[in-house]
């Protein structure tokens, strides 16, 4: 798993279209049933966040040296935690926030801007999806962390 008492968000990032890389903000505020408001992917249903390891884009930076948050079209950019190890069901303590993992990867948009502009794409391979069980305002510098509670029936 890492060392995830030392994992913490490096980005957060929104987009108003599906496909397009999304841009650095200074926060976002997850909402139950939303996801992100303004967001491509808020809505009710279980692709609301996005999620991507830093250590993922890094491999890409070492042939694309200025990729830049939000390139894969990712939400939330961490540092320190192995996401694609995560199960699905996992929930995430973010900042004062909750988010449970519903998906590991994804099916890639063939012809996506990210793909034309950067040439291959991780979140496909590497990212992950989450909903939010509870509300909250998620900055960088947040820690993250695995919620080990007993899961309430």
């Amino acid at each position: 798993m890492g060392e995830i008492e030392m994992a913490s968000v490096t980005a957060v990032c929104i987009s108003e279209k599906k496909g397009t890389m999304k841009q650095p903000v200074d926060y976002i505020d997850v909402k139950l049933r939303v996801g992100i408001p303004g967001d491509a992917h808020a809505g009710d249903w279980h692709r609301q966040i996005s999620l991507l390891a830093s250590e993922s884009v890094d491999k890409m930076r070492a042939v694309y040296p200025d990729i830049p948050a939000g390139a894969f079209a990712e939400n939330i950019l961490t540092e320190g935690i192995e996401l694609s190890t995560l199960a699905v069901g996992t929930r995430l303590l973010v900042g004062d926030s909750m988010l449970e993992v519903t998906q590991i990867g994804k099916e890639c948009h063939k012809d996506c801007a990210i793909r034309r502009k950067v040439g291959d794409c991780v979140m496909p391979r590497e990212g992950i999806f989450a909903i939010v069980l509870k509300e909250g305002r998620i900055k960088s510098g947040d820690r993250i962390s695995i919620d080990t509670s007993p899961k309430a029936e």
